[in-house]
Order: structure tokens, then sequence, then C-alpha cells
């Protein structure tokens, strides 16, 4: 029962060419980046990734793209990483988008053995009506395009079919674990991560806090020990900031000649 594994490169060190991997994060938040990096110096190649979006620039997701380790995403936002962009537009990634809510419900599905569902999410569009480029060739002409979905009606209202998702790989990363696999992620950094844990077949999880079974109450564990296979302890890490959103400094002029301390907010 005792799932810890000594590193991050023993945690991913099976998984292979032309593997398909379920991540976990939104944006840079809840991000398994210590996985990422020891599947980057691994060297798997070929890799297909399912997640919210595919890194940011040469963070997260997106050293493995500039690497040239990513062949084919699965995503619902790519508009934050120009090297998605030059390599889709190229030829050179294939890129499959899903809207957010309708890719956590595949990923979901998939995790709970649901082979498809219905979602009125798309019904009118080419998410449904298929004709989304999916491949460039390298001239830039569209090569491949996404297929038209089934639509139905329930109730008068018109619903398009959506599939689930798996993958060979989960990757996740959680505030706290045990040894059991149970997880527990803090705050918004629970986004993708329990689905992406469902969706993998075999699912790794890296924790900044380890602790032993049964410190954990079952009420407070977000993915069940079930779902995770592989724990792999990386200790705290600095937080990477997607975007920063900055002021001018006010003048400290005034305060300073009343003799008062000047301070900006949210310095100390």
């Amino acid at each position: 029962m005792d799932k810890v594994v000594g590193s991050a490169a023993e945690a991913v060190a099976d998984i292979g060419d032309g593997a398909v991997l379920a991540v976990g994060g939104f944006g840079l938040c809840g991000v398994p980046v210590a996985l990422i990096d020891a599947l980057l110096e691994q060297g798997a190649s070929r890799l297909t990734t399912i997640s919210n979006n595919c890194g940011v620039d040469d963070k997260a997701l997106g050293v493995l793209l500039y690497a040239g380790r990513i062949s084919r995403t699965i995503s619902s936002f790519v508009g934050g990483n120009k090297e998605l962009a030059r390599l889709y537009l190229s030829g050179e990634l294939s890129v499959e988008l899903t809207p957010q809510g309708t890719l956590a419900e595949r990923l979901r599905a998939g995790g709970t053995g649901i082979p498809a569902f219905y979602t009125p999410t798309g019904v009118g569009t080419m998410v449904a009506d298929g004709g989304i480029p999916v491949r460039y060739d390298s001239d830039g002409n569209v090569a491949e395009t996404s297929a038209p979905k089934e639509i139905r009606e329930f109730g008068g209202r018109q619903y398009v079919l959506e599939t689930a998702l798996t993958a060979d790989f989960g990757l996740v990363r959680a505030a706290v674990g045990d040894r059991h696999g149970n997880l527990v992620f803090h705050e918004s950094a629970r986004n993708f991560n329990p689905l992406a844990g469902m969706a993998g077949r075999v699912t790794i999880a890296e924790v900044e806090t380890l602790v032993e079974p049964g410190e954990i109450t079952p009420e407070d564990v977000h993915l069940p020990g079930v779902f995770v296979d592989r724990v792999v302890v990386v200790g705290p890490a600095g937080k990477a900031i997607e975007k920063r959103t900055t002021r001018p400094r006010p003048s400290d002029a005034p305060l300073a000649a009343a003799g008062e301390e000047a301070t900006v907010e949210g310095e100390q």
C-alpha cells in the first residue's frame, strides 16, 4: 500500500514515446512541474497532452513544447503560449480545442467509466458542426479539421455528444498526500488535478507534504488513493506567476515629510 517512490525521475521512468498524459493545473496554478521537468530529462517524445492549457511559454508544459516533445494537445486555451502557436501553424503540432467545462467533464467521464455524454455546450458552432483546424501543413494550409458530432434533442433542446477522455498517465500536484495516495489540493490548485488523476490509467502525484495514513480525514480527501499509483515528495516550491500586474509606486514625499514610513500595498 505504500505508493511513495524515491524521486520524480523514478516516478516517470516508464513513460514512453507516444504516451498520452492527462496533466493537472490551470495556467501555472497546481501544475506538476517537478514531474514535467523529470520527464523533460527522461526524454520521452511524441507525447499527447490533455490539459486546460499547454503551459505558458517556457514554463510548465511549455518546457516540453520548446523541446519538441509534444506532438498533439487536447486543450481549452492555447493563447498564452507563443511556441504553441508557432508549432500549430507550421504543422508541427496537432491541437484539439475543447470548451473548458466540456474538457473537465470528458476527463471526469473517463475516470468514472462513462464512455460519452450529451451537453448543450457547442451546439450551433464548429465545436458540434466540425471544421475547426486540428493540424496545418508546413505551407500553412489546413491539413486536418475536427469531425462533426452527433446531435440529439432532449426536452426540446439540442445537445452534442462528447466522448470521454482517458490517458496512459495522469500527472498531478497536491499540497498534501499520504502513503496510500490520498490527496488534498490547496484551494484553486484543485482545478483540473482531481480530474486528470481520475482519467489516468497510471496516476503519479507530486506532493508538497507527505503524511501518514489516517492523518487526512476521509471528508478532506479530494482524490482518493484508489486513483493514485505513485507518490513523490517534492516539498514546497516557489509558485510562478503567469501574469504580473503592477501599478506605479506612489510618491512617498508627503509621508516622509510628516515623519511617517511610506509603504506600498503588499509590502511590509
